[in-house]
């Protein structure tokens, strides 16, 4: 297991050409993630939480600012396998079996796959799917597909492991059963997790710290720290200081 790394992203400013006029979507957008923390994004529509995600990524260029993943550029950390990424979508490509499309992130650097079949069974194991390792994107479940992208994005071993709306697509049942999945997961695991999401119990049950941003332009306005002990039982979701804690970042993102 590789020792987590941190992120630091510095004065972030994104601005796209849009209908004649320049859209600013980050202004001035810092943010550091302890190694081994769990941050949570959080916002509105439009206020640029995916744009951090992927500016994080390296997979958009940036007007001012700079963002270091392991003291690494994003574009470095990338090709080193240092980071892994969990998309909505889980886009896995429906003619591959559940372990080739786990190892598409080591073809995709380059790697023999050889050295990797175990880790590939374990993560199998790790999120719940032993005994799928052969079946289709077809044969699987919405929350199961999206444990095979989850296993996707830790294949390498990444120090940092970035997520975007997980697990947005699945309806409320579901997405908290994989909310105690993925804590489990990242507990075993140990990486620095960045989560984007629209769901305030959500980040509140997964999360070290709660960043809050507004849009007109993207922007940080808040940071929450969460003060529940983990492991987090499914029990947290009716405490009532769970609720109160709702209550606040909800007031925030209402600009209350």
């Amino acid at each position: 297991m590789n020792v987590p790394a941190g992120i630091s992203l510095t004065g972030l400013r994104k601005t796209y050409q849009g209908r004649g006029q320049v859209v600013e979507a980050l202004r001035d957008v810092s943010l550091t993630c302890k190694p081994g923390s769990f941050t949570a994004l959080i916002g509105p529509s439009g206020c640029g939480k995916s744009t951090v995600l992927r500016v994080a990524l390296g997979l958009e260029p940036l007007n001012a600012g700079s963002v270091l993943i392991a003291g690494k550029p994003p574009e470095v950390a990338r090709r080193e396998g240092i980071t892994g990424v969990a998309f909505q979508d889980a886009a896995l490509l429906p003619w591959r079996t559940v372990e080739r499309n786990i190892a598409l992130p080591l073809e995709a650097l380059g790697r023999d796959l050889r050295p990797y079949q175990s880790r590939i069974r374990d993560l199998i194991a790790l999120v719940g799917l032993k005994g799928h390792e052969a079946s289709l994107p077809g044969e699987l479940s919405g929350g199961m597909r999206q444990r095979v992208a989850i296993a996707r994005a830790l294949v390498t071993e990444p120090q940092v492991l970035f997520m975007d709306e997980p697990f947005g697509a699945l309806d409320q049942i579901l997405r908290r059963q994989m909310n105690i999945e993925l804590q489990r997961i990242w507990t075993e695991t140990g990486a620095t997790a960045l989560l984007v999401t629209h769901g305030i119990d959500e980040a509140v049950f997964l999360a070290d710290r709660v960043v809050v941003m507004q849009a007109g332009p993207g922007r940080i306005v808040e940071e929450i720290a969460i003060p529940f002990p983990r492991p987090r039982l499914p029990s947290l979701f009716a405490d009532p200081d769970f609720h109160h804690m709702e209550d606040h970042i909800a007031g925030v993102l209402h600009g209350g």
